[in-house]
């Protein structure tokens, strides 16, 4: 009799693992999510393929490469290693006015010089110019200290000129307080024309006091955005510290507004910005800090609104986007797929022995 009833109860725990189970199969299919917007399906892309240019976890400030046909599906190159040792940075490229790219870094926060390089297919880089901002004559910046992060590059075609960003704190950061450092950064900016040659003194990009880092600006339609960081530290009384936010203004250099909403969560930087293949989306990308993972929201227009992209989910299914691992900020352009290719064949994946 025991052993008839200890089978009748192996069979109903079969028969509830099996159930249970098939539920999860169920809420799996299910809970499957939309393919994000963009996507050229079944028409030639505008924006055939991109090159993320990125530091890595392991290799803070050096350069590596990333690509992707798609935009959301991301392969090292060069098997995981350095594509350039000379390079030394938060690594930010953009097209000059004469088709060629130039990439911008600088040897530490603490350095007195931005550097710059050139190519001509993304592969061989050569250096170009220094520029040494006296941060010290900034207006309306009292007592900043002769620091610079993250420089950052655009060169605008409406004004055939470049503007190049960077942020300066004012305040040291103190054992009680570590934080005051980097609520006290600034964006600062140059243009320069040429690269050789810049404007002087360097100025504060955004009239309102608020600390901002890692400042990207592109223009759309009539007006010009800038995606920054917050750089605040997140509490009841600022919700919004840490996060990715946007603001705009009529021309180039502002006046800006105040930044609106977040459009990251918490504890986010870097934030950079590609049209999707169809050119009708922006996938604006941001780190997870410090090299966790990278989030991915979408929008029409800069103007927003945006949500966010599944990925890093544990499921394979509701990931929408995919990154290697450890890739840290860098910056995303988009190339033809004669460059992808000639990319691929230079440095090969990351799977290559």
């Amino acid at each position: 009799m025991g052993s008839t009833v200890d089978f009748v109860r192996a069979l109903r725990t079969m028969a509830a693992a099996l159930f249970a189970a098939a539920i999860l199969l169920v809420s799996l299919a299910s809970g499957q999510q939309p393919d994000p917007p963009g996507q050229a399906k079944g028409t030639s892309p505008k924006f055939e393929a991109y090159l993320f240019a990125h530091m890595v976890k392991s290799d803070y400030g050096r350069l590596y490469y990333t690509v992707s046909l798609d935009g959301l599906r991301w392969e090292m190159l060069n098997g995981g290693k350095r594509v350039f040792e000379d390079y030394r940075g938060h690594p930010d490229i953009t097209e000059g006015y004469d088709g060629r790219y130039y990439l911008v870094g600088n040897r530490s926060d603490s350095a007195p010089d931005i550097n710059f390089w050139v190519s001509d297919d993304l592969i061989k880089w050569t250096r170009y110019s220094d520029y040494s901002p006296d941060v010290t004559k900034t207006p309306d910046y009292p007592h900043p200290l002769k620091r610079i992060g993250a420089p950052k590059l655009f060169y605008d075609k409406a004004s055939s000129q470049y503007l190049l960003t960077w942020h300066t704190p004012s305040l040291e950061g103190t054992t009680e307080d570590p934080e005051r450092y980097w609520a006290s950064q600034r964006t600062l900016y140059a243009t320069s024309k040429d690269l050789k040659t810049f404007s002087d003194p360097p100025r504060r990009l955004f009239p309102w006091e608020m600390g901002t880092i890692d400042v990207v600006v592109r223009p759309e339609e009539d007006r010009y955005y800038a995606i920054l960081k917050d750089e605040r530290y997140p509490s009841l009384d600022w919700v919004t510290g840490k996060t990715v936010r946007v603001c705009s203004a009529p021309s180039l250099l502002g006046p800006y507004s105040e930044p609106g909403p977040p459009v990251s969560p918490n504890f986010r930087e870097a934030p950079t910005l590609i049209p999707s293949p169809d050119g009708k989306i922006h996938y604006l990308y941001y780190e997870q800090y410090a090299g966790t993972s990278y989030g991915l929201s979408v929008a029409s227009s800069l103007k927003g609104p945006w949500y966010q992209i599944s990925g890093y989910s544990g499921v394979p299914a509701w990931n929408k986007y995919e990154m290697p691992a450890g890739v840290r900020h860098g910056s995303m352009i988009p190339i033809s797929r004669n460059q992808y290719d000639t990319l691929a064949a230079a440095y090969g994946s990351q799977k290559t022995p």
